[in-house]
């Protein structure tokens, strides 16, 4: 995979405020990746540096081997852009408005209304072309927008929460639309949502304060979550204090706690470690004639890392970010 974007000590200060913080990392074709912070961590700002609406203070930034200040107009034709809000003109139709953005792009006669209806049909924009935007609702805004950011097909498409305000149904339609184009993009995603980085990235990101915290697959910062591989086992109710007190007599077994799962079901849990075997705790309970109903092993939350790498950040309040 060739990078796409490289982010090179990336810093940016706003006064004596250091909004971006030495960021160094690369983003290559077929990476989709979830750019994560609490707010003012930073991430609109990097976003805003490498889209070039921002210079940085120290550093560089390449999109397509091109430098976002020496070459601003070739980044520019190479990025989609959907910032925070999507902002458009409200007195403008979809129809109109993304005619608008193809001429500006350079499109005209037959290729600019290839362009328009191809954007229109990829995020269903059908029923409302003629409306004036301003009365459009929320998820139908944020899709003009999105419509924008693709209508030249960009090599790299940076997005601030692409679904936000988008009902269930409209969410899947852009999920899958994202999942369709990212084998030959380079893709970033900032979000607050934890779970459209399971629906839809490959690669996370997780920067606090400016500073770059966390890199690394889903799968791959999920493990380290507290309770990644704790166990959870089911027994019948009259039978849950027996079992408690013969799991704590295991080795290396120093607490058992009685947990209630969303549906009602009281649980066992096994805190994550190598004595939370699942054979040997089963073994020994059906030795005590206790069976067990059901064994789980826990999968660590991507919120409670996305916690515990950030919460307890050096974290500077920035209105900027």
């Amino acid at each position: 995979m060739s990078a796409m974007i490289e982010l090179d000590h990336l810093t940016k200060a706003f006064g004596a405020l250091v909004a971006v913080d030495d960021i160094s990392m690369t983003v290559a074709r077929g990476e989709v990746l979830g750019f994560l912070g609490p707010n003012g961590a930073g991430k609109s700002t990097t976003m805003k540096i490498v889209s070039g609406f921002l210079e940085p203070t120290f550093g560089t930034a390449t999109v397509c081997g091109h430098n976002v200040v020496a070459e601003p107009v070739a980044v520019k034709r190479r990025i989609g852009y959907l910032p925070e809000g999507a902002p458009t003109y409200g007195d403008m139709t979809p129809m109109s408005y993304l005619g608008f953005i193809a001429e500006i792009r350079g499109y005209d006669g037959v290729e600019k209304r290839r362009r328009v209806e191809a954007a229109v049909e990829k995020l269903g924009l059908e029923r409302v072309l003629r409306q004036p935007i301003e009365t459009l609702s929320k998820g139908y805004k944020r899709r003009v927008g999105f419509a924008q950011a693709i209508l030249h097909d960009p090599e790299v498409l940076i997005m601030d929460e692409p679904t936000d305000g988008l009902d269930p149904n409209q969410k899947r339609l852009v999920r899958t639309l994202i999942h369709d184009m990212a084998a030959d993009k380079a893709i970033v995603i900032s979000t607050h949502i934890l779970e459209e980085v399971d629906a839809v990235c490959n690669r996370v990101v997780m920067i606090a304060g400016g500073r770059l915290l966390a890199d690394g697959t889903p799968d791959s910062l999920r493990a380290r979550a507290r309770d990644h591989n704790a166990l959870l086992l089911r027994v019948a109710p009259d039978r849950v204090e027996a079992a408690r007190q013969k799991i704590g007599t295991l080795d290396g077994i120093e607490t058992v706690e009685t947990v209630t799962r969303r549906d009602g079901a009281l649980m066992l849990r096994v805190p994550p470690g190598p004595q939370a075997n699942a054979a040997t705790v089963v073994a020994a309970l059906n030795a005590e004639n206790i069976a067990v109903e059901e064994v789980v092993n826990e999968v660590g939350l991507l919120d409670d890392v996305f916690y515990d790498i950030t919460a307890h950040a050096a974290h500077r309040e920035n209105p900027y970010a």
